[in-house]
């Protein structure tokens, strides 16, 4: 798994967000790294984001 300051590639960052949600799920969720937990969720969620948007274009440009 990629470090936290590391660029992940999109499956390490699918992975990443399912623990996120999964240590969320817990009924022991701790309050002092929850707001770090969910920024880094939204750090990912936008990573993704943008490599599936720059794939759509890529592929856009090959059916064109």
């Amino acid at each position: 798994m990629a470090k936290k300051t590391d660029k992940p590639k999109y499956k390490e960052a699918i992975e990443e967000l399912n623990l996120i949600v999964e240590k969320l799920k817990q009924d022991d969720v701790s309050v002092d790294t929850l707001v770090e937990d969910v920024k880094r969720a939204q750090e990912l969620l936008a990573f993704c984001k943008e490599i599936l948007r720059k794939t759509d274009e890529e592929l856009e440009k090959i059916v064109e």
